[in-house]
């Protein structure tokens, strides 16, 4: 486990970049794991000061700012002062929101922050963020001996990262929902529109846990089919723009991405890439198809949010133990077609209908609306 080399003040002075969220935390909201009482002021937009009766603090940390990411970051916003409104229990996350910025540094600053800050729950969204939240609440016990739980959205692999000891008992203080990708659904897809493909690209960051377990299925995909295989990996949008460009200069027919945030960042600076060369790139969510992909495929991250923000409301308002919460996954199934790339690489689509649970239509955009 990673040791914090940072003091408290140093964290507190160098978070002031990374926060997304209002000012610092309210000196009096709770600690630990308990609910304060008549909290007054501290209630939020959701709910009238008199009517809330505990309230909790949630600090919710996304990895990067991308479209799936502040998709699922908004829904489980939406969905705590839903209960909020019902329950009369004020989750308080708006003064814990923070962006990582896909800097381990900022990170684990931000973890250091919110464990400073006693909050009762941590939200990661993405796989990096997860694993510094987990190793920083391990090191970081309470008084009385307990773990700040840590309610974990759109982890692809919770088991092959080490995050949870299996999918229906994650043990210790962590739990979370996943959105493992279908590999083999989305190549099926990707033959369907062009069966006589005989080279895919795979484009993904190396350094991402959230791709290992599909890049080894594509491959494996692949080479049952006798598929040539090329890939090319970058850490950073510059890097990700030169490995799509090399893999059109490799003659690479379609290109595959996983559910990975670093070259859904860089989507925006290569799709049209993809478009000059007629090379389809399909990805592992409907963000890249947004952001100028061929086709992105995957769960639906609203869904996502809402089932994340429920376990912890779970965990928080009924005790349950994260330990022994299943990590939830969603269904995949959901094709989404970007209508204007599709045009301009002539690529049919059509079949993908009877292919998937269901097939969506959209236009380039940066963000969803």
């Amino acid at each position: 486990m990673k040791k914090k080399s940072m003091t408290l003040l140093l964290a507190g002075a160098l978070l002031t970049t990374a926060l997304t969220g209002c000012g610092t935390a309210g000196a009096d909201a709770s600690g630990g794991n308990t609910a304060t009482e008549n909290p007054g002021s501290t209630a939020g937009d959701g709910a009238n000061a008199s009517s809330v009766s505990k309230a909790y603090k949630i600090g919710i940390v996304q990895y990067v700012d991308d479209a799936s990411l502040n998709q699922i970051v908004a829904a489980v916003q939406a969905e705590l002062d839903k209960k909020t409104e019902e329950t009369g229990i004020l989750f308080d996350y708006k003064n814990y929101t923070y962006n990582g910025q896909a800097d381990a540094t900022t990170m684990n600053q931000i973890a250091t922050d919110l464990i400073a800050s006693d909050v009762d729950l941590i939200i990661p969204v993405a796989t990096p963020v997860a694993m510094v939240m987990q190793n920083a609440t391990a090191e970081n016990a309470r008084a009385d001996g307990s773990l700040i739980p840590v309610v974990f959205s759109a982890v692809s692999d919770p088991v092959g990262a080490g995050l949870v000891a299996s999918m229906d008992a994650p043990g210790s203080n962590i739990t979370g929902t996943s959105d493992a990708l279908n590999t083999e659904a989305i190549f099926d897809l990707m033959f369907t529109a062009d069966p006589d493909l005989k080279t895919v690209g795979l484009l993904y960051d190396k350094s991402q846990d959230s791709s290992t377990a599909a890049i080894a299925a594509a491959k494996a995909y692949c080479d049952k089919k006798g598929i040539q295989v090329v890939e090319k990996t970058g850490t950073n949008n510059g890097e990700i723009s030169l490995a799509a460009d090399a893999l059109i200069a490799s003659g690479a027919e379609a290109v595959f991405t996983p559910t990975d945030n670093n070259v859904m960042t860089a989507e925006l600076a290569i799709y049209e890439k993809f478009i000059d060369a007629k090379v389809p790139h399909y990805g592992g969510a409907d963000s890249f198809a947004l952001n100028g992909a061929f086709m992105g495929y995957g769960v639906n991250y609203v869904e996502l949010g809402t089932a994340t923000a429920d376990m912890a409301v779970a965990i928080l308002a009924e005790g349950k133990d994260p330990a022994a919460m299943a990590v939830q996954t969603m269904n995949n199934g959901i094709a989404t077609v970007n209508t204007e790339t599709a045009e301009a690489i002539g690529l049919d689509y059509s079949m993908f209908a009877d292919k998937c649970s269901s097939l969506a239509e959209i236009k380039t955009a940066e963000e969803f609306q």
